[in-house]
């Protein structure tokens, strides 16, 4: 794989690569096929991550434990030889897959299997061109309305840009809504994602103000043409809070596809920050 970026035909920004975090759960695979198809249509090359939780294999090493099965409820040993067989197998199971889903959309990819902290590991790998495409869970939890343990640790911290996928199916029909406050870089940093997201679906966009934000009508047409949108498909919403439920409740009247954000922004500043990302079941794009 190489890792030198092509030029993103949206924005004309760099165009690093679309990494997807893969680890065995049917929500990581679904966000390997949305990480497949962004590759195939801005031409970057796709890397998938394995982490051997080296944790998880320390745990096994200790006589004493045991694992229970979520469904079953079985209390069964949990050893290190059953632990490494088990990896091994999910690690060629994604490597079938990454090689399946590059099949069915084209494009370079590769699969890179590190052993360590999985947030650690992302981070390693992570630039800042790069698109990091992840579940809101992993294996050990089922889904919910709260986040994985692993997105947790990357959406602040990741160096480019995050979509957080979620399991159902994203709608081409609705609209990408981006919210925006009074700091102009980090209103920036999410117009350019809206604009990468848009640039192949053509969907239409709300810019969703915080409280007390007013954008000039003067500054808005530059807005809509780094969009490229047209009048028509562009309108400006005002939210009157920023509570989680208020947040939500705005989305579903705005028939929304796809939520782009800047983790600076004032509503992931929120103490019920953490709870909105969960609940809400779109994709949501997050920015540094």
């Amino acid at each position: 794989m190489t890792d030198t970026p092509a030029t993103q035909s949206g924005s004309g920004a760099p165009r690093g690569r679309v990494l997807v975090l893969l680890d065995g759960s049917r929500m990581s695979y679904a966000a390997l096929d949305a990480a497949a198809d962004i590759a195939s249509k801005t031409g970057a090359d796709v890397l998938g991550i394995f982490v051997e939780e080296l944790n998880l294999l320390r745990s096994a090493g200790f006589g004493f434990a045991r694992e229970v099965g979520s469904e079953s409820g079985v209390s069964r040993p949990f050893g290190t030889a059953e632990i490494e067989q088990r990896i091994q197998r999910l690690a060629e199971h994604a490597r079938r897959a990454l090689a399946v889903a590059a099949a069915r959309y084209g494009g370079r990819h590769a699969l890179s299997i590190t052993r360590g902290s999985v947030v650690d590991e992302v981070l390693a790998l992570a630039q800042p061109n790069d698109l990091l495409v992840l579940g809101r869970v992993g294996w050990s939890s089922a889904p919910g309305a709260r986040l994985g343990s692993t997105a947790k640790g990357l959406w602040r911290r990741s160096p480019g840009r995050m979509l957080l996928w979620c399991e159902s199916q994203a709608s081409s029909r609705g609209r990408v809504v981006v919210f925006l406050n009074d700091h102009d870089d980090v209103n920036r940093r999410a117009i350019m994602a809206a604009a990468d997201a848009v640039w192949h679906t053509h969907q239409p966009v709300t810019l969703l103000l915080g409280a007390g934000v007013d954008i000039p009508p003067d500054r808005l047409e530059p807005i809509k043409q780094d969009l490229g949108v047209s009048d028509s498909d562009f309108r400006v919403r005002t939210l009157p809070s920023t509570d989680p439920a208020t947040v939500v409740q705005v989305l579903r009247q705005e028939r929304a596809a796809q939520l782009v954000l800047s983790r600076d922004c004032t509503l992931l500043r929120e103490p019920g920050a953490e709870h909105l990302l969960a609940t809400l079941n779109l994709p949501v794009t997050i920015t540094p």
